[in-house]
């Protein structure tokens, strides 16, 4: 009885947590739209986390597309603003703590001390269309190229860097541009990682430059999938289960790519023991 409390508890625990964070932006900023934004963002999290509770398979596909398409579409394309990483280095420049500086310090620098890479999981629109190709499960083992995430990082920095020393006009609507190229750029190279390697999850694993923030905070993540030992056989059907190859048996923080968990809850779904 308790954990089936424990299990629809967690997704209200997190709608208040992002309307907190909504009230407050509203308040201190003076805009409704951040009101609006985190509220529609957190009850679209929390209507998922009630789905997966009550067991609806695809759950976590209805949060993505929620949240997603919101941010790609409507933040994106109509608003206008760049929600990638070039964004976020440009607002830092210019000293605004607004629309993606407040995304990134939310949902990926102190979000994941919280929720890990539950954004992974749930709001990504890169992932969200990767997530829909056919190797939902990694086929092959996991490759030693995730040195390539930093040299991404390092490349988003040095272009909008570039742009503010050469004192580049109209630096708005480059950043637009560049959120439109780079889009396009990253699904070409998600989806051609995804058949080359047979796995759905290879650009996140090994391109993204969002996971240099991801994974040293997700580190120290509040809500972690746990292995209650008494019940698990070890029979390792999580472990194939699992799109980042995390070993969800281990409880300790430095467990085999323990950081990369995007809550997806294959694992919990798929163990024959309910030991997770």
């Amino acid at each position: 009885m308790m954990k089936q409390v424990r299990k629809y508890l967690l997704p209200l625990v997190m709608f208040l947590i992002f309307e907190t964070v909504a009230v407050t932006l509203w308040l201190t900023k003076g805009n409704i739209f951040y009101l609006l934004n985190f509220s529609y963002i957190g009850g679209s999290i929390a209507l998922g986390g009630f789905l997966i509770a009550g067991g609806y398979k695809y759950a976590r596909r209805v949060v993505q597309l929620l949240v997603g398409l919101y941010m790609l579409v409507y933040l994106g394309l109509i608003c206008n603003e760049n929600m990638q990483i070039e964004g976020f280095w440009y607002y830092l420049f210019t000293g605004v703590f607004e629309a993606a500086t407040i995304h990134y310090a939310v949902a990926k620098i102190f979000g994941p001390l919280l929720f890990g890479r539950g954004w992974c999981g749930y709001a990504c629109w890169t992932a969200m269309v990767l997530d829909f190709l056919p190797y939902k499960t990694p086929s092959q083992p996991r490759r030693k190229l995730g040195w390539i995430r930093y040299v991404t990082f390092a490349a988003s920095l040095i272009f909008v860097s570039a742009l503010f020393l050469a004192k580049v006009g109209n630096i708005e609507r480059i950043m637009f541009w560049a959120f439109l190229v780079g889009n396009a750029a990253y699904y070409a190279i998600g989806i051609a990682l995804a058949f080359a390697f047979k796995d759905n999850r290879a650009f996140c694993k090994y391109i993204c430059p969002i996971t240099v923030f991801l994974k040293p905070m997700s580190y120290f993540a509040l809500f972690r999938i746990r292995c209650d030992k008494e019940k698990c056989i070890d029979c390792g059907k999580c472990r194939r289960v699992c799109p980042m190859d995390v070993d969800v048996t281990d409880n300790a923080r430095t467990r085999k790519n323990g950081t990369e968990c995007i809550l997806c809850m294959e694992c919990v779904r798929n163990c024959p023991k309910n030991a997770l």
